[in-house]
This record gives structure tokens, sequence and C-alpha cells, in this order.
């Protein structure tokens, strides 16, 4: 089984940067606390990180 990505909107995205937007809504993470799980991918975390600062991410093994 593969790993994944545990990835939780804690702060809205409101008031941020288009592109920052755009990366939580391309994750699937449209409300605030929605947890989405996704496969554990060099292209996720990099999604990931470019919001760490709006999500909280833990890993699945």
């Amino acid at each position: 089984m593969a790993k994944q990505l545990s990835i939780k909107l804690k702060r809205s995205y409101i008031g941020k940067p288009e592109k920052q937007r755009r990366v939580a809504i391309g994750l699937g993470l449209t409300k605030l606390n929605k947890t989405v799980l996704l496969k554990d991918t060099p292209e996720i975390r990099g999604m990931a990180h470019k919001i760490c600062h709006l999500v909280e991410v833990v890993e699945i093994a």
C-alpha cells in the first residue's frame, strides 16, 4: 500500500494571492476544516508546501 497524505485546510485563503487559492482548490480544499486524502507524490507535496501556512499535513502509512 502506498503512503498517503492527509491535508486539512486550517486557515482561510480569503485575501491570499490568487495562486495560493488555486493551489488549495487544486488539492480539493474548498471549505475550512475540510480534510482530503491524497497519494504521497512529489507534486502533491510541492502543492502542500506552497500553502503550508494554511494547511496541516499528516503522513499516513
